[in-house]
């Protein structure tokens, strides 16, 4: 066991066995004696960035879907209606909306005739790089360092994962995707460096186990889930002497923690169960671990970022919800038709309006993750308040493959420097990369005077 006991713990203190590591959430008993909400210095408020990226553009992109407001609301400023657009299940989150419209990922598009229709098969690896990739079908990749790997490598490295990339659909094909790009561009979302992509993980299991230390071996991983064991059993003593050292409110606080510790590995072993039952399932081609349903599966990655968040596990997460020229279907969407092929809805009325059916639907699942932020406290504060989550897309238009004008929103209220509540409308022609710029600003980085092909920073209040 490691951690220190009496009347202060230091925020950065884990419970560690053999064969798992935890992270405590935020307890009273972190909190100096005679010190009452004071900032020690292992306990300085960081930014806490989730960086979300779905693929093949929005129905609002298209000249006549703008008219619809299928992405974003008529109105700009504070006094705007969500409810034409797919950003309508966010309403009851509208103060923590923050919605930038108008904005161009230039660097995304072709540079050379060459490149032409190769859209799909770059953007991805623009999204939070805003930078060109070498157009290559080799190993020799290149890109630029994304986003939230620049925030990771300096605020996350006094955190056990520094970041964690996750995803909703395979994206480990390997080898070359098709107009010359190597499929590593269509799959990575974040980038450590110009040459160096992250993969992500798509199984709960694995992320969950790479997040709380389950098990120092693959043979250990594999006989406690033989053994229908919980991780939790592993450390049953230590929490219950841990929990002698605390107030009631605090032991209120670590049963609520680790009994949704305990509930996410239920859901990951009826998962597991289920996949090895030999019923017919909706996603045949799943590996073990791996929900059927798109809504099952995408809020047990948003339960997993959770308590990860809560417990300073990481700080730093980046999630692929979709995949270029997917063709899964999303029933509960109310449309049947497949996800890439809807995007090219030829220009076409009824074909526009099915197609913002999904985006709406993607949307959808977010207050989901909201929710459960907005309910974990850090002291007085939730962590949806300490959170910037971005959320959109490198593509506008999906039938046409175009750049200019992408959707993009920001939720949380960023440790108080994002205000949220507004719909920006952007100069034409401003790069994604001057919202971006001004992120890393609101996350710490005062130095960083430029990102991708950004042309200077942008008021986001």
């Amino acid at each position: 066991m490691n951690f220190l006991t009496g009347r202060h713990i230091p925020r950065r203190t884990f419970l560690q066995t053999a064969g798992a590591t935890f992270g405590l959430p935020f307890l009273d008993a972190m909190v100096p004696a005679g010190r009452l909400r004071a900032k020690t210095a292992d306990e300085i408020d960081r930014t806490l960035l989730i960086c979300i990226e779905n693929s093949n553009g929005v129905a609002g992109a298209d000249p006549w879907g703008v008219t619809q407001n299928y992405w974003s609301p008529a109105a700009v400023g504070r006094d705007f209606d969500l409810a034409p657009s797919a950003l309508s299940p966010l309403e009851p989150f509208r103060d923590y909306l923050t919605i930038i419209s108008g904005t161009d990922i230039r660097p995304a598009e072709s540079y050379n005739p060459s490149e032409i229709g190769g859209d799909h098969f770059r953007s991805t690896s623009v999204f939070l790089t805003q930078s060109h990739p070498k157009r290559t079908e080799g190993s020799d990749v290149y890109v630029g360092t994304s986003l939230d790997q620049i925030h990771a490598q300096r605020f996350g490295r006094d955190t056990p994962v520094p970041s964690m990339q996750l995803c909703i659909e395979n994206t480990d094909q390997g080898g070359g995707c098709y107009y010359g790009y190597t499929c590593t561009y269509t799959d990575v979302l974040s980038w450590a460096s110009a040459e160096q992509p992250l993969p992500a993980l798509r199984s709960p299991r694995v992320a969950f186990e790479q997040l709380f230390g389950a098990g120092s071996t693959a043979k250990e991983r594999s006989a406690r889930r033989q053994a229908d064991a919980s991780i939790l059993d592993w450390i049953t003593e230590n929490v219950a002497q841990l929990k002698r050292e605390l107030g009631p409110t605090d032991q209120a606080r670590m049963d609520e923690y680790l009994g949704s510790i305990r509930e996410i590995e239920r859901r990951i072993q009826l998962v597991e169960a289920r996949n090895v039952s030999g019923d017919v399932e909706d996603l045949p081609e799943a590996p073990p671990g791996v929900p059927e349903t798109f809504e099952e599966h995408i809020q047990l990655m948003f339960d997993l970022q959770v308590l990860a968040l809560e417990a300073d596990v990481t700080r730093v997460f980046s999630l692929k919800m979709g995949r270029d020229v997917s063709s899964r279907v999303y029933p509960k969407s109310g449309s049947d038709r497949p996800f890439h092929t809807a995007s090219h809805h030829g220009g076409i009325e009824e074909g526009i309006t099915a197609y913002s059916r999904i985006n709406r639907y993607h949307v959808s699942m977010l207050p989901y993750l909201l929710e459960k932020l907005q309910s974990r406290m850090e002291g007085d504060v939730s962590l949806l308040d300490k959170s910037l989550i971005m959320y959109g897309s490198p593509i506008a238009d999906g039938n046409r493959h175009n750049h200019r004008g992408v959707p993009l929103i920001l939720l949380g209220h960023a440790n108080g420097k994002l205000p949220g509540g507004v719909h920006l409308k952007t100069p034409e022609g401003t790069p994604m990369a001057n919202v971006m710029l001004s992120m890393l600003d609101m996350l710490g980085h005062h130095d960083v005077e430029s990102f991708g092909d950004s042309s200077g920073h942008l008021t986001l209040g």
